[in-house]
């Protein structure tokens, strides 16, 4: 069994006046499993790095631009029993102005900004939803300790 990294997890948040917001968008019926409601996802092409697939994907997949982005200490996973292996998914965080609006690609039919515990509550995977804790912590709990990395978006 092998063990790689060829996707990513991407968080797109935005800060209203008292709280933070996460987007969530609806898989198409036509996608890998549809109806699912998820972050942005996507395959890491030949020769470009995680952090720039994040941005890739947000672009493709809403439309829109972070205007910062970190890398959230946190690794997801999971197993494919297909091609026998697991993967390694890094997790990224980016801030987006809450004033340009959403355009979802035809990989999804819906999409709509929640709370920490609605997404929670919508997403499907342990992994995705301890990555919401640790960017509502990160960004909410000014006690916290864990220091995000952010990558320069200059």
């Amino acid at each position: 069994m092998k063990i790689i990294s060829y996707l990513i997890e991407a968080h797109i948040i935005r800060q209203t006046k008292n709280n933070l917001e996460f987007l969530l968008m609806k898989r198409a019926e036509h996608e890998k499993y549809p109806g699912i409601w998820q972050m942005v996802t996507g395959e890491i092409m030949p020769n470009e790095k995680a952090y720039q697939t994040a941005i890739r994907e947000i672009n493709e997949e809403t439309g829109l631009s972070p205007e910062k982005f970190w890398i959230v200490p946190n690794i997801n996973s999971f197993y494919s029993p297909e091609q026998d292996l697991i993967c390694l998914l890094p997790v990224f965080a980016a801030l987006v102005n809450h004033n340009i609006p959403v355009k979802i690609s035809d990989e999804h039919v819906e999409y709509k900004w929640v709370n920490k515990i609605e997404a929670q509550k919508l997403l499907a995977w342990p992994g995705q939803r301890e990555s919401v804790e640790i960017i509502y912590n990160y960004f909410v709990n000014e006690q916290v300790n864990l220091k995000f990395v952010e990558i320069d978006m200059k």
